[in-house]
This record gives C-alpha cells, structure tokens and sequence, in this order.
C-alpha cells in the first residue's frame, strides 16, 4: 500500500499512527496545531467520520477495500464494534504485534510476509490470516537464530501483553488465550464515527 509523507498524515489526522510519529517531536507539533485551531469553527461531521475511519485504517495498515470489507463484514452482526474489533485483531500481523515480536504493526506484516511465523507448526505469509484460541503462533525454527529475535526474551521482560495473548519466551510460542478484548485505550479510533460514514 503506497502512502505519502507520513509526518504530513498524522498530523493531519492528530493521530501518532506511524512509527516515525511516535516521538516528542510530533507530540509538541500537535499540541501547537490544537492551540492554534482553538477558537476556529468545527468541521463538518463527515469531515470528523472521514479522519476516524483514515485514523482507523491506516493503523491497521490496510487498504480502503480491505478496511471496508472488515466494516461491512462488523455491520451485519449484532455488535458491530466488539465485531470489528475481533477482526482487526485477530489477524496474523496483530497478534504478532500485541506479543511483543515487532516493533511496529507494519514491521509485523513485514515478518509474517517474509514467513518468519507458523501457526500450528505451518509456515503462514499471510499478514490477514485469522488466528483463533485454538491455534499456536510460534517463531519459525529457522528463524530463531536471525538477528530479528536475537533479544526477544529480554525484550519481553518489559514489554506489556494485552489479556487476550500470550507468548512463552522458554518455546518461542505463543497464543490467544481468549476474543480481545476492547478497551477505550486499545480502540485506534473513534468506532462510531467509523461506522457513521460507512452508513451515512
């Protein structure tokens, strides 16, 4: 997926969604940005929808017809943002993510694409690839001696799990241990306002 300048993006959205964005540096241009549109007139209200759902997507790193096929998919049942959420984060590149083994959410759909992942012991390269509580998510044996997990374990002596995964430093395995779980500090963005322009 090809994206401009990603300071420009993030600022324009008010969201540190990109790695280089999660700095100092960004924070203090928000806060500017934000004094200097005190007292200006709001935006519209689809103008609000559109930078949700971009905050939204673009976190997930995913395209419009990817991130619109999840919204639709969450529409239909009976509780739409507990739906989208569980699908977001379910994907291969986001348990991933949510064990502590990439940097970044693109860095782990960089790993998964490259096949450093299996899952019940088969190699999978697909970064969408649905987990479930069943499955077991491991570093590939022939990627446990890389430079990319050369750290992991003490990496994860401080790094902070969600509740709904796990992942054992001893085997290099990990799982889901139950749905996520959506808390207001795991949501990327405002949900409703994501399903307010898909259904305006």
């Amino acid at each position: 997926m090809k994206l401009g300048p990603r300071y420009k993006i993030a600022k324009r959205l008010g969201s540190p969604i990109f790695e280089k964005t999660q700095t100092q540096r960004f924070v203090l241009s928000k806060e500017r940005s934000e004094k200097n549109k005190k007292g200006r007139r709001g935006g519209s209200d689809f103008q609000r929808q559109l930078i949700e759902k971009q905050k939204m997507r673009l976190t997930y790193g995913l395209t419009e017809k990817q991130f619109s096929m999840y919204v639709k998919r969450a529409l239909e049942s009976s509780n739409p943002q507990t739906t989208l959420f569980n699908e977001l984060e379910t994907r291969l590149d986001s348990v991933v993510y949510r064990m502590g083994l990439a940097l970044t959410r693109r860095h782990a759909r960089q790993l998964v694409s490259h096949g450093h992942f299996t899952v019940n012991g088969r190699r999978v390269t697909i970064p969408s690839y649905r987990v479930s509580s069943s499955d077991t998510v491991a570093i590939r044996e022939g990627s446990r001696g890389s430079a990319l997990f050369a750290n992991v374990v003490d990496k994860m002596k401080e790094f902070k799990m969600p509740s709904w995964v796990s992942f054992d430093t001893g085997t290099l395995e990990g799982t889901m241990t139950k749905d996520p779980v959506l808390a207001e500090q795991d949501a990327a963005a405002d949900m409703g306002a994501v399903f307010e322009y898909y259904t305006r």
